[in-house]
């Protein structure tokens, strides 16, 4: 049982749109990204998320509108709901998300990543 400190977690992520995972509970997992930038159109077909805004803003763009989020706030996308997260500066989200989530969901593209580095 240690504490996490974010500011040092979020050092250690060197690029945008690659998550790391900084804990794990139930099955779940507490994944950190840098987003800046816009990432891929994409769902997921059986799991939810929720990201919440650490530090930034930015916005999650569905196919019919678009929700800012900034810092101390957070969205759960249900599954199978298309969405695009975009920044327009940088911006440092947590996820929680089921361990089997992969991070483009539905897409398979260079930004899909199988495996993630633990920080």
């Amino acid at each position: 049982m240690n504490k996490v400190n974010l500011a040092d977690k979020f050092s250690q992520i060197p690029q945008p749109w690659q998550p790391h995972i900084a804990g794990e509970l139930n099955g779940q997992m507490v994944k950190l990204v840098k987003a800046k930038g816009d990432f891929v159109w994409h769902h997921h077909d059986h799991e939810d998320e929720m990201f919440l805004v650490v530090k930034g803003g930015f916005d999650m763009e569905f196919r019919d509108k678009t929700v800012p989020l900034r810092e101390g706030e957070f969205i759960i996308v249900p599954r199978g709901v298309e969405h695009r997260p975009v920044a327009h500066e940088e911006c440092w989200i947590m996820l929680f998300e089921p361990a089997s989530t992969l991070n483009t969901g539905n897409v398979e593209n260079a930004r899909t990543l199988h495996e993630l580095r633990r920080i």
